[in-house]
Parts: structure tokens; C-alpha cells; sequence
């Protein structure tokens, strides 16, 4: 009895601490759970993009004269012969094609013997004009007569005129029948063949000058604002791997092609690196990042804060705290935009997640490896386990 009475004594001791403990727990309880750390994926702003802007980027190109000419007859005609083929190299003032000189030669004689003719009509007006004249000073015929035959003299100076301004037209299109190059150069294509007729003006070959080699590349459109003239980049020829060229981008087309939304861009070879390439050689352009095209983010980072402006989070990893910054963002890309200020380059932005968050929430910041981040370092979770 004894010992049944000082087990139930017992219980009633354990039962009443246990008691006492769930009152003094909802006394010191406000009502409030505490707040869940949410997981999100995060990374350096310098490298959330992937390669830092610093590095060089490279695009493939072809080296081009920095001049190239079409070279066409000023007149039409079947081609009596070509000097030279796709290749060639040439010096100004070669004739390089000819036209069959037939008909322009009967051209010019034609015209040639009609500004004879006006000659011959102007002598004999100015003739009859001075016989006239003195007549009229002896009162022997009328003034109006020798206003009549000034006006004739005058249209047969005009006629005259006009009859030697065709000769020379004809003697100069016979001189078109030889085509010759402007400048010293390479012929870089050849459009006709001996025996063919042509028109005035259809292209017959194309030149390239000496005047400088460049390379000709593309420059795709989510990048453009990176890239301004006079920037230096670096050219390496694919016939000569690791010999890097100097030169500076000379041109950027000012609108976009419409079937590959890339903007044309032509590098110049600084200096005589030029005589270092051949025409019609690929070659790869190196270009080195702006320090002005800032950070580069995916688009899963970017939010809009209360007053609608571009904003994203960024985390302490001491605090595992996310605050939101607001940014100024530059063009945006397919799948990334350029924040031009409001980030460091060591400050961890939130990829993904971040649409769950407010100011001061409590974060679990993993990198993408799911390793979680702590202190600005990146924890191996072997190492931590151990």
C-alpha cells in the first residue's frame, strides 16, 4: 500500500512539472512562428553571367581591302579582250579590258565630220554678216536685214558649239572603250568574259586597293552597345594560330541585318600588320570587354521594387539577410541585361527566388551546385559534415 501510494505521489509530480512547463512556454510565446529561411540560388554579380566582361570575346571574320572598287565600262559594247584575271595585281593607268572599238570609232567620225559641217556654216554666216555690216553702214539695206543676219551668225556659233561639244563626247566614250585601273591593287573577282556584251555600268571587276587590309566580322545584337569605333582589339589569322595582330574596329554598320540581326563591323591592321595577311584569309577578332558595359545578370535575377523601378536582392552571407537594391540597367539581351550601376562586383545576387522574398528575410544562399555559401565562401559540405 505503501509503495502504491508513492507512485501515485510520483506521477502527480511529473504531471504537475510537465504542466508548469507548458504554461511557462505559452506565457513566453507572442503568437508569432519564426520566420522560415527560404533557399535561393545566388552568385557573384561579376559572375553571374558566366565569363567576367574583362575577358576577350572572339568573333570570326575575313580580311578585305579597306577599299574595294567595282570597276565597270562607261559605255556599252562586246568585250574584245581582258588583260588580266582574279589575282592579278595591278598598277594605275593598266588597261585591264577593252571593247570592240568599231562602232564607237564610227561614232566619233560621225560627229566628227558634223562639227566640220557647223564649222564650215559658221564661217559662211560670219561672212555674210561682214558684207551685210558694210552695207548697212553705206545705208544700202535695211537695219532689220542686218539684225536678221546677226541672229543667223549668232545660231550658227551655237550649232558650232555644240557640234564640237558632241566630237569630244564621242572621242572620250571611244576612250571608254579601254577600262583601266584607278589604283594600284589586286583584282579580287572578275565578273566578263572576252566575246560578252555589256552595258554601261555592269560591273566587270572588283579592286583591291592597297590602300589597307581589314578584317570583316559581325557583332551580335544583344552586345552592340559594348563595342564603339576606335576600340582596339586584337586579330589572329587562322593560316598563323597564336600570332596576335593589333588593330582598332574602324566601323559599325548603323543598323542591324534584318535576316541575322547582327550588326557588320570591319577591324583595321594597324601600321603594316596589313602585309602580314592575304586578302580573302579568316581570321578570328578579339575584342577586349568595355569597362563601361558594367555587370551582366540573367533576367531571372532582375525585379521591380514598390515604385515599379528594375531592382534585385542581394544577400549577406554573414546575416543569410536579402536586401533589395535598386539598379540602373543597360540593353537587354535573350537571356541577360546589363546593370550599368547599383552592384559591386562581390556583391551575391539572388537568381532564383527571389520573386519569394522581402527586406531582412532570412535566406539559405546555395551556389549552383547547391553548396551552401557562408561568409562570402562557398562551404563543402563533406568538409562541413566532417
Amino acid at each position: 500500500m505503501a509503495a502504491r501510494r508513492f507512485g501515485r505521489q510520483r506521477f502527480g509530480q511529473v504531471l504537475g512539472q510537465i504542466l508548469m512547463v507548458g504554461i511557462l512556454a505559452a506565457c513566453g510565446n507572442d503568437g508569432t512562428q519564426a520566420p522560415i529561411a527560404r533557399p535561393v540560388l545566388v552568385a557573384r554579380a561579376a559572375e553571374a553571367a558566366g565569363p567576367a566582361r574583362g575577358e576577350l570575346s572572339a568573333f570570326a571574320g575575313e580580311v578585305r581591302a579597306r577599299e574595294e572598287t567595282a570597276l565597270a565600262f562607261r559605255v556599252g559594247g562586246k568585250v574584245l579582250r581582258r588583260s588580266v584575271d582574279a589575282g592579278d595585281r595591278v598598277r594605275a593607268g593598266d588597261v585591264i579590258a577593252e571593247l570592240d572599238p568599231g562602232d564607237l570609232r564610227l561614232q566619233a567620225e560621225s560627229l566628227q565630220a558634223q562639227a566640220a559641217a557647223a564649222d564650215a556654216q559658221l564661217v559662211r554666216a560670219r561672212a555674210d554678216h561682214a558684207r551685210l555690216a558694210a552695207l548697212a553702214e553705206d545705208r544700202l539695206v535695211s537695219r532689220s536685214a542686218l539684225d536678221q543676219q546677226t541672229a543667223a551668225l549668232r545660231a550658227a556659233e551655237g550649232q558650232a558649239r555644240a557640234a564640237r561639244a558632241q566630237r569630244d563626247l564621242a572621242r572620250n566614250q571611244a576612250a571608254y572603250g579601254q577600262l583601266r585601273a584607278p589604283r594600284d591593287g589586286v583584282i579580287a573577282s572578275r565578273q566578263i568574259e572576252a566575246g560578252q556584251v555589256v552595258a554601261a555600268g555592269q560591273p566587270a571587276f572588283t579592286l583591291a586597293a592597297d590602300s589597307g587590309r581589314e578584317v570583316a566580322f559581325a557583332l551580335p545584337e544583344s552586345r552592340i552597345r559594348e563595342f564603339r569605333v576606335g576600340q582596339p582589339v586584337v586579330i589572329e589569322p587562322w593560316s598563323r594560330r597564336g600570332e596576335r595582330l593589333p588593330g582598332r574596329i574602324r566601323e559599325i554598320a548603323p543598323s542591324a541585318d534584318p535576316q541575322a540581326r547582327t550588326y557588320a563591323a570591319r577591324a583595321s591592321l594597324d601600321g603594316e600588320a596589313g602585309a602580314a595577311v592575304d586578302l580573302g584569309q579568316s581570321a578570328r577578332v578579339y575584342i577586349p570587354g568595355s569597362a563601361a558595359a558594367g555587370l551582366h545578370l540573367p533576367l531571372s535575377a532582375l525585379q521591380r521594387d514598390g515604385k515599379g523601378a528594375a531592382a534585385v536582392w542581394v544577400v549577406d552571407p554573414a546575416t543569410r539577410k536579402a536586401r533589395q537594391v535598386s539598379v540602373t540597367t543597360g540593353s537587354y539581351g535573350d537571356d541577360g541585361v546589363d546593370v550599368r550601376s547599383g552592384l559591386k562586383p562581390d556583391d551575391w545576387v539572388v537568381l532564383a527566388g527571389g520573386h519569394l522574398l522581402h527586406d531582412g528575410a532570412p535566406v539559405q544562399p546555395v551556389d549552383r551546385s547547391n553548396r551552401p555559401v557562408q561568409g562570402g565562401a562557398v562551404l563543402n559540405p563533406s568538409a562541413q559534415a566532417r
